[in-house]
């Protein structure tokens, strides 16, 4: 029996149409896909067309790092700024150049001030005749004895008067046996002077406040124990209680 045009179009469909259906369903779901891509395509940017696109992977020294280029950024002024600043703005006077260490004045120290040096005075003019001697022993010709010296003897004529040696305060007015009529003023700092051999009645009293040159006596006849001596004065000095020589205080000239 011959077959019509339609049925062996029918078998054709069933036989074939299978990969038929199946092509046209894949070339639907290609166009879409291509449609879709160039929806979501931005403009300007072509999406690869190579069949095998590479991907750079980042260097691990640089992953988690974020390096951004340093922007300068000029400042502009606002016009709020602008107008809160003076019209005619006072003029900076320009910092001095700070001296190097070396240049720089140095300042006077800061010393506290020093005493002014004691000053003593002849207590009369004359020469030496019995010298300060207390570490041996001397013949001495009133006495008729060897005996030390803790003063020093000035030869002058009786009745010259007598001078402070320095300033000080008379402690003691007194008469002794062998050195006659005497006089003690203390200069403080430990130090006193002996006047011996005076006239007698002195002419001062103790707890008179004396300065150096003032006049506490005359010379005199009155030590019994230098009488076969020469007119002089006996004058010591002790320094704590300790005899000195009295010419290392007397001026020189």
């Amino acid at each position: 029996m011959k077959r019509t045009l339609l049925e062996k179009l029918g078998d054709f469909v069933l036989g074939k149409g299978f990969y038929i259906v199946l092509f046209l369903c894949v070339a639907t779901i290609g166009i879409s896909g291509y449609y879709l891509i160039q929806t979501l395509t931005p403009a300007g940017t072509s999406a690869p067309v190579t069949g095998n696109p590479t991907v750079t992977l980042p260097d691990e020294s640089t992953v988690g790092t974020v390096q951004t280029p340093p922007m300068n950024i000029p400042s502009i002024p606002t016009h709020q700024q602008s107008l809160e600043q003076p019209d005619d703005p006072q003029p900076q006077r320009p910092a001095e150049p700070e001296q190097p260490e070396e240049d720089k004045p140095s300042e006077p120290a800061s010393n506290p001030a020093s005493p002014a040096p004691a000053v003593y005075t002849w207590p009369v003019r004359g020469a030496v005749i019995g010298a300060f001697n207390v570490d041996t022993l001397a013949y001495d010709e009133t006495m008729g004895d060897w005996r030390t010296h803790a003063g020093v003897d000035l030869n002058t004529a009786v009745g010259t008067q007598v001078l402070a040696l320095r300033e000080g305060q008379v402690t003691r007015v007194e008469h002794s046996d062998l050195m006659g009529s005497m006089v003690t003023i203390d200069h403080g700092d430990g130090m006193i002077s002996r006047y011996a051999n005076l006239a007698e009645n002195p002419g001062v009293v103790e707890g008179d406040r004396v300065a150096m040159g003032d006049v506490i006596g005359e010379v005199g006849e009155t030590a019994l124990a230098e009488s076969k001596m020469e007119p002089h004065l006996h004058l010591e000095v002790l320094v704590d209680g300790v005899p000195q020589d009295p010419m290392n205080y007397i001026p020189k000239t």
